[in-house]
């Protein structure tokens, strides 16, 4: 556990960068800190780890005033990601997994052995283990960088806008991937971002900060997406807030409406709908096909592929942007195993938005 008590950073020419600071990370959990530029995010996770040391107040790593501990020490004992994942450019991508398990006395045996576990954890080939950082895409950069926050199995991970040199697709599988890790690991973590859409995704709280580096609200995202404590959070967390709060609810049992289906290569039907949902030999979508378009056999070049795919067992954000994105206005749900289940109809969704907030009925009053 993480608790700042008080704590304020002031620079030498008077500039307040983190004003009266009190928060607690919690163990085992996700806290992000996000908030305009200028509002101290990066200062206060610094100060963290004692990189920037506090002008007032103290910070405690489960109940032990870090101020007290050696700060080579202090920084061994927690993972650190920063953004373009800062690799030494002379060290292959195994070496700079290895350099805390270095410092800390590892043998070269356990260091490799270690090293290539941790590869195969966060989703590289053990391939790259040779390589130097120059030859790996910016993803696979910033997979290096989490590998080597983890390698000395810290229990605590300070991280400094980890995703956000990537492009989005790869931002996206990084989130995806960066949460799948915590499910395994659960480390305390403190995370900073500027992109509150990345911060509701990943923290399991979340504290928005103004600028000045004073704290606005600290509260678990779907709840601060309901109740912004005053109009700067409001519009910090955006005017769709009400459509991104719909990624907390799961979606019910849904009445599903079959589809005109067809493989690549296969002449599709026509019909009065012209379009046709294209699946793969295991039943997964591929893409939706305009029949008026096509003449002959579908090919790839055919398939319309703009919306999303959202599971059965997703959330209703997942399942309204599924029928809102897609070509033929219908939402394609898939199973568990990624297989073809059916569509579903923006409308249907809204419904049942509609339903699961109304308040109930007061009888008494009706009557």
């Amino acid at each position: 556990m993480i608790r700042f008590h008080g704590v304020t950073k002031t620079y030498a020419d008077g500039t307040t960068a983190v004003d009266d600071l009190t928060l607690t990370a919690e163990t085992g959990q996700i806290t992000v800190l996000v908030g305009p530029s200028g509002c101290g995010k990066t200062t206060s996770l610094r100060m963290v780890n004692r990189m920037i040391e506090p002008t007032e107040g103290m910070i405690t790593l489960d109940d032990r005033d870090t101020a007290g501990l050696k700060a080579a020490e202090l920084r061994r004992g927690m993972g650190y990601v920063i953004q373009s994942a800062g690799l030494f450019p002379h060290r292959t991508v195994l070496d700079n997994v290895g350099t805390v398990p270095r410092l800390l006395g590892w043998k070269r045996a356990q260091v490799r052995a270690r090293g290539m576990e941790l590869l195969e954890l966060v989703g590289l080939s053990p391939d790259l283990a040779g390589r130097y950082p120059s030859q790996l895409s910016g993803g696979q950069q910033q997979r290096v960088g989490v590998a080597r926050a983890l390698a000395a199995d810290p229990p605590v991970m300070l991280m400094d806008e980890p995703f956000s040199a990537v492009d989005p697709i790869v931002r996206e599988q990084l989130q995806d991937e960066f949460l799948r890790l915590q499910g395994e690991l659960g480390k305390t973590i403190v995370l900073v971002t500027h992109d509150i859409d990345e911060a509701i995704k990943l923290g399991d709280q979340v504290a928005v900060l103004r600028v000045g580096g004073r704290l606005a609200q600290m509260a678990d995202p779907a709840y601060l997406l309901a109740h912004p404590v005053d109009d700067f959070v409001a519009d910090f967390v955006g005017k769709d807030r009400g459509y991104r709060s719909l990624q907390f609810q799961a979606a019910p049992r849904l009445t599903l409406h079959p589809e005109r289906t067809a493989m690549l290569g296969e002449r599709p039907e026509h019909g009065r709908d012209p379009w046709v949902l294209v699946l793969d030999e295991g039943d997964a979508p591929l893409g939706w096909v305009d029949t008026t378009t096509v003449d002959g056999a579908i090919t790839r070049e055919d398939l319309h592929r703009g919306g999303t795919v959202a599971p059965a067992s997703g959330s209703l954000r997942g399942t309204l942007d599924a029928a809102l994105s897609s070509p033929s206005r219908r939402g394609v749900i898939v199973d568990e195993s990624g297989a073809f289940s059916g569509t579903v109809l923006a409308h249907e969704v809204l419904t049942i938005i509609e339903d699961t907030e109304r308040p109930p009925l007061d009888e008494d009053a009706a009557s």
